[in-house]
């Protein structure tokens, strides 16, 4: 059976080109992606109680969605901020949660908002749930002002419309989003003072606005032949029309025109909600989503043929920008895979030419394309994309999956020379490498079994690395028990055949034989070498011990060494982009944050590394990278910019940039950071203080971030409670607001509709709908004596006379008076309890547990504590990677019994079992001592190349002890016959070596910060595993055969 695809030469090539074809047409359905795709775990829920302050807002509308999200048992944190008008919680589900179940506890979510919604008190909007997407944008594209004139809000919009609704309609497209898009309006400048003599509010003009806009049906004509729609035919359609609106006054008998009394304009509404600046223009930006099951460059061409033909039509003054393109990224990364790949076979084939000449070098080679496709095949058929961590999986594979190859084509080779028939050599190889094969494939399987099975985004994240080598090695052990050694035979036979000449012939050729010809047909060969490495076998076989020491050694100094390892679990990702965040007091306007993003863009733009800015103003900037956090929206005092950068960013210039933030804008807190892998936070050093007086709360969250300030590193600290907003409070005589027909309800609700205006009414101009706002002028609104001598009208009786008569006007001065008072600018909570959260920038580069461990000295040191009923934890980056490390040994039990059942099993033998268990244990501090040599710090990479190590680093451990149990002398513990079966064994144990290292070349010669360490942790590891296997396990097998025969 073994010898089946040698007997059948049409199915050996038949199953060859199945594979081929397999594999190339996989290869081409392949979705393309950037990121793995992330279940959309998080959501945010907004709303907005106008005029409340932040202590209202929480008592009145957070609190009470809290306590219907609080029954929802698959919300793992609930965080909440309350501000002045608007509450703002996020959620994030526990990871557990799957991709089927997320919708309908969204869903269950939106019912528990409603249900909420009936205890909220008037005014208050209806909680709005967002769901958010865990990706990054597929295509940020912008339409920017490049006039000198202010820019046109009009023409910005409706050409982004239709921008987006181009790009919307595109076969593939997910979702699109508008971001700086202007929100249009008709605004009613009123003049209180005129209005007021005609005894009317901002309300009763909206009212009246309201009242002459008909857009609904009147009815119908119902015949018995035909029935006819009836409309009042007296909508808002113009400008016009609106100044034509006839306004009532006095006792109603009384009109005016509405034009007479206010100035109607269309504008944009003031302060706008948010800005972008591209390049340093005025713009409107589209960012598109694109289907997980869809190819993004296919997409992407489509795309770019759009945005060529609409940048023809584009009206004069408008230009169109690509600022963020994914499939650039995308196509990057696969022609790494190809030239990783075609790289990888290259060096793998001149390393097996040298250990093991020309045929195992094109068979061995062969085994390298034949499992990449079957690979392909799988990743279809598994519905797993190609992006860049099912990429870095198929490069860790690339020297792993070729190591039974060269195992089994060296046996076959072998059998062939002595002189057995092919079938003869196949069976006996297959028979005798079929267990030591199958149980070291199974032992590196479940090494990459916690990366493929990680819970969780982080699991979901980096889970295909694993999942990609599983699939490689369990192809290359399909190929190896099936096609190779069919192909090594036909290879060796063909060659034999042909190269078979008479005897006289062919004594008087092989006495000419050259050097060359011979290294080229079974390896590289130096005696010196050989002699020397010959005696230190037999050496440490006469002396076990000796054997021992000498390959436990640099195992050991890896663990000692580990003590001083730096760490830096979650590295920086290898982006050409930078992020830079500008935060300002509360109190800041759109104004003031516009000014200083110029001045910060200007200088960031001077170094030459920097390619362009881009800012956005008030919220957030799309998502560009795919863990960017979100929750910033409609604050003036906020914005957010991607820097674009030439090459890939780095720590010195991130210094750099801080640095320069620091001293030319000390008034402002300007972050600049690199991007990083894994899962969002906001800082990377956090601190949490729970309790229930937020005054207390911010006592001892300033405590402790004076302490922060002074650890080393710390570029910029904030606290979530540290802010007080400046608020202006009207202190109103009760008595004499009710002597004059007012009340405080009625003299905030006049206030509100004057100064921010009232809706009434609205403009349809074409598919968009213009709402009409009453308000006060934008110069009355920002001059505080206008606003006091503003007359207010009576809503109910008075002593003086009928409430809306213009001789009862009351200045708003007449009712009390106005001073400054502070008012705090947000209340925070997590998971339902009043929360301080202190959090730290570092400086680009430094460690974030170095300074979590500087903050806890200092914390120690001062004495702080916590009064009782209070508490705090820490968060950020030390909270994310304790949930990785957790999610990493969660199935590590399970696992561990697994792989001493696989070798109990395959060696029979406790003891060998245990031998095998010391081997995995030692390649640890190989792998750390390989990471501390190269000077890396340790982390989430390294561990991954760690765990990885040692299902790769036993493999050869495991033959090699193979060999020593299936030789009768050996097996004994005849020394002499130990150390020749371990001199045997050792060309194919040097070139799976050589072959593994060497498949991690191109990880190393990419460079960064990412993927190195990972490459240096499996590559140097499997080095130093080479002086396990060849010294480690013959010595330690005698000396277990000593005590046996000892002990029998």
């Amino acid at each position: 059976m073994f010898s089946l695809f040698y007997r059948n030469f049409r199915l050996l090539i038949l199953t060859v080109i199945v594979i081929f074809v397999w594999g190339l047409s996989s290869y081409q359905a392949l979705p393309r992606l950037e990121d793995p795709e992330l279940v959309s775990r998080i959501a945010i829920v907004k709303t907005f109680f106008p005029g409340a302050s932040a202590e209202r807002v929480e008592a009145l509308v957070t609190e009470k969605l809290e306590q219907e999200l609080s029954e929802i048992e698959e919300i793992e944190t609930y965080k909440s901020t309350s501000r002045t008008g608007s509450s703002i919680i996020e959620i994030e589900l526990f990871g557990r949660v799957t991709a089927d179940e997320v919708d309908p506890i969204w869903s269950r979510i939106r019912d528990k908002l409603s249900d909420a919604q009936v205890e909220l008190p008037e005014g208050t909007t209806e909680p709005e749930l967002d769901e958010i997407e865990v990706k990054a944008y597929s295509l940020i594209t912008a339409l920017t002002w490049e006039q000198n004139d202010p820019p046109n809000h009009a023409i910005m919009l409706r050409s982004a419309e239709l921008l987006e609704d181009k790009l919307r309609i595109l076969e593939g497209t997910e979702k699109t989003e508008l971001f700086g898009d202007p929100k249009e309006e008709i605004v009613v400048e009123i003049n209180p003072a005129e209005l007021v003599t005609l005894g009317l509010t901002a309300q009763d003009l909206s009212q009246q606005i309201q009242q002459s806009d008909s857009k609904g049906a009147a009815g119908q004509l119902r015949g018995t032949d035909s029935n006819f729609l009836i409309e009042v035919d007296q909508e808002l359609d113009s400008l016009d029309r609106v100044r034509g609106i006839p306004i009532s006054f006095g006792n109603g008998s009384q009109f005016t025109n509405l034009g007479d009394i206010a100035l109607v304009s269309k504008g944009t509404a003031e302060p706008p909600e948010d800005i972008a600046i591209i390049s340093g223009h005025p713009a409107v930006t589209v960012g598109v989503f694109v289907e997980s099951d869809y190819r993004l460059d296919q997409w992407a061409k489509q795309a770019h043929q759009v945005l060529d033909q609409f940048q023809e039509q584009l009206p004069s003054g408008l230009e169109l920008k690509v600022i963020f393109d994914q499939s650039n990224y995308v196509e990057a990364r696969l022609n790494k895979l190809i030239i990783n790949l075609l790289f990888g076979a290259l060096l793998v084939f001149v390393v097996t030419l040298l250990m093991m000449g020309w045929q195992s070098a094109v068979i061995v080679s062969s085994a390298l394309p034949l499992s990449i496709l079957m690979v392909f095949g799988c990743m279809k058929l598994m519905g797993i994309s190609l992006h860049q961590m099912s990429v870095t999986g198929l490069i860790v594979a690339l020297g792993i999956l070729i190591d039974t190859a060269i195992v089994m084509v060296d046996e076959v080779q072998k059998h062939l020379k002595q002189g057995l028939k092919p079938e003869a050599a196949i069976n006996k190889s297959v028979r005798y490498l079929a267990v030591p094969l199958l149980s070291s494939t199974i032992t590196t399987i479940l090494a990459f079994m916690p990366i493929a099975l990680l819970p969780g985004s982080v699991g979901e994240f980096v889970g295909t690395i694993g999942l990609n080598v599983i699939l490689a090695v369990s192809c290359s052990l399909f190929l190896s028990l099936s096609v190779i050694p069919a192909l090594t035979a036909r290879l060796y036979h063909y060659w034999q055949r042909r190269v078979a000449k008479p005897s006289s012939y062919r004594s008087k050729r092989n006495s000419k034989k050259s050097y060359l010809s011979s290294w080229l047909e079974t390896g590289l060969s130096i005696p010196l070498l050989g002699s020397l490495y010959n005696q230190s076998v037999k050496l440490t076989t006469a002396r076990p011990i000796l054997g021992v020491l000498f390959a436990l050694t640099l195992p050991a100094i890896g663990f000692i060494q580990a003590l001083n390892l730096e760490l830096q679990f979650f590295p920086y990702a290898d982006r050409d982009q930078l992020q830079i965040e500008l935060e300002l007091p509360a109190s800041a306007s759109v104004s003031q944050t516009m000014f200083l993003v110029k001045n910060i863009r200007q200088q960031v733009i001077s170094h030459p590394e920097v390619m362009d800015v881009h800012w956005f103003v008030g919220q957030n900037a799309p998502r560009f990278y795919y863990n960017l956090t979100e929750g910033r929206e409609n604050e003036s005092n906020y914005a957010q910019a991607l820097v674009q950068l030439n090459s890939l960013s780095s720590s010195s210039l991130t210094q750099k940039l801080q640095a320069e933030m620091d001293e030319k804008f000390p008034g402002a807190r300007v972050v600049v950071r690199q991007f990083e892998q894994g899962p969002p936070f906001e800082a990377p050093v956090e601190m949490r203080i729970y309790g229930s007086d937020w005054k207390r709360l911010q006592e001892l969250g300033e405590r402790a971030r004076t302490l922060l300030v002074n650890v080393a590193n710390v570029t910029h600290t904030r606290a979530s409670m540290s802010e007080v907003l400046p608020q202006l409070g009207l202190q109103v005589d009760e008595e004499k607001a009710r002597l004059a027909g007012l009340n405080n309800a009625s003299i905030a609700q006049q206030l509100d509709t004057t100064l921010e205006g009232t809706v009434g009414g609205s403009i349809l101009e074409s598919t968009e709908e213009l709402p009409v706002r009453v308000r006060l002028s934008n110069a009355g609104r920002g001059d505080l004596d206008q606003i006091t001598s503003l007359d207010l009208l009576p809503v109910s009786p008075n002593l003086g006379g009928p409430g809306n008569s213009p001789t009862n006007l009351i200045p708003l001065s007449a009712l009390g008076e106005i001073e400054l008072k502070p008012q705090q600018a947000k209340i925070t909570r997590y998971n339902g309890q009043r929360v301080n959260t202190i959090q730290a920038f570092i400086t680009a580069g430094t460690l974030p547990s170095d300074v979590l461990s500087g903050f806890q000295k200092q914390l120690d040191s001062s004495g702080f504590q916590l009064p009782q009923g209070y508490s705090f934890e820490f968060g950020g980056e030390a909270e994310e990677r304790a949930e990785a490390l957790g999610g990493l040994t969660s199935a590590a039990g399970v696992l561990v019994i697994l792989t001493v059942t696989t070798l109990v099993l395959s060696l029979s033998s406790f003891k060998l079992a245990g031998l095998i268990g010391g081997v995995a244990i030692a390649s640890c501090g190989l792998g750390l001592f390989s990471v501390n040599f190269f000077g890396y710090p340790f982390g989430f990479n390294p561990i991954i190349g760690t765990i990885g190590l040692i299902g790769v680093a036993i493999n050869d451990s495991i033959v090699v002890l193979s060999a020593l149990l299936e030789d009768p002398e050996a097996r004994r513990g005849n020394r002499q016959a130990v150390s020749s079966v371990v001199i045997h064994s050792t060309r194919h144990v040097l070139t799976t070596t050589l072959t593994t290292m060497i498949g991690f070349v191109p990880l190393l010669l990419d460079g960064g910060e990412s993927w190195p360490p990972l490459a240096v942790a499996i590559a140097g590891g499997v080095g130093g595993a080479t002086l396990l296997a060849l010294y480690l396990i013959p010595s330690a097998y005698l000396l277990l055969m000593k005590s046996t025969n000892r002990a029998v």
